[in-house]
């Protein structure tokens, strides 16, 4: 039997890198229905992972369609440097396999 997630439960989202930039891609994982993910994203908990082994707690927020926001609080990288608390627009996600990619973009100022 396929493993049920918690409502609460955060979903792991693996970036190739050590910090997060306009234009970044991230691969979102262990979400059970990836296809119906891409086509209506819904707010839920992120555990960001970076290439240097640090993590961040994170939150997809849906918000109004075609609007996610990815809210990352503050963090430190593995070499020392704190990043602080910011959030990004999710310009799109794509379906790989059973993981949804998606691409940042730095929101417009308000």
């Amino acid at each position: 039997m396929p493993h049920q997630r918690d409502a609460a439960e955060t979903y792991p989202a693996v970036c190739g890198h050590t910090h997060l930039f306009p234009g970044v891609r991230c691969r979102l994982q262990g979400l059970p229905d990836a296809a119906a993910f891409v086509a209506a994203p819904r707010s839920l908990p992120v555990d960001l992972r970076f290439s240097d082994g640090t993590s961040a707690d994170a939150e997809l927020r849906a918000g109004a369609p075609g609007h996610p926001v990815l809210a990352v609080p503050a963090h430190t990288t593995a070499a020392g440097r704190t990043i602080g608390e910011r959030a990004w627009l999710v310009r799109e996600f794509t379906r790989h396999g059973d993981a949804v990619e998606f691409r940042l973009a730095a929101l417009p100022a308000e």
